[in-house]
């Protein structure tokens, strides 16, 4: 069902909207991700907020103790932080494939949803700074080969230097060619 269902979906196609967001097939993470990231933050930069940060569920004392609020004790300002989680999470469903809505679906947050995501794509830490460091080795070991064309020398050129940033914005590389 993988790869039909994605075949299906794509089928839908998908054109540069500002009021819908990009549609995540199931390939070129780091794109989907960045374009994501940025349909986020310019639609409503609180979501971002949420999905980066988590929920603050919005609570009460009584007593000593903290406890969440019932639905009906939610004043004006909790009542926009809860409907901003929704929307978070609507957000993400509404980007993804349905295989990757069915890896996602278990998840409570619009963080572990994203966190999730990238954990599928990206790999853990470990898997990340692996990557990072072969994508800098290339980077640094960076030449054109016999017989290569200028365009294709280039896309693969931007391909390391865009990959690397999605992975981590603390390590990218100074050297210049």
């Amino acid at each position: 069902m993988g790869s039909s269902s994605r075949n299906l979906y794509v089928g839908i196609g998908e054109g540069q909207s500002t009021s819908r967001p990009p549609l995540f097939d199931g390939t070129n993470y780091s794109y989907w991700k960045e374009r994501m990231r940025i349909y986020i933050r310019s639609t409503n930069f609180q979501l971002w907020l949420v999905i980066k940060n988590g929920e603050q569920i919005p609570m009460k004392k009584v007593g000593e103790t903290t406890v969440p609020k019932t639905e009906d004790e939610l004043d004006a300002e909790d009542i926009k932080k809860v409907e901003n989680y929704a929307k978070a999470i609507n957000m993400l469903y509404c980007a993804v494939n349905p295989d990757d809505y069915r890896k996602i679906s278990c998840c409570t947050t619009a963080k572990e949803m994203w966190d999730k995501l990238e954990v599928t794509y990206e790999g853990t830490d470990q898997v990340r700074e692996a990557k990072i460091d072969f994508l800098t080795q290339e980077y640094e070991m960076f030449r054109m080969k016999e017989g290569e064309k200028i365009d294709d020398m280039f896309d693969r050129f931007s391909k390391i230097i865009n990959d690397l940033p999605t992975l981590s914005r603390r390590r990218m590389p100074t050297r210049t060619l």
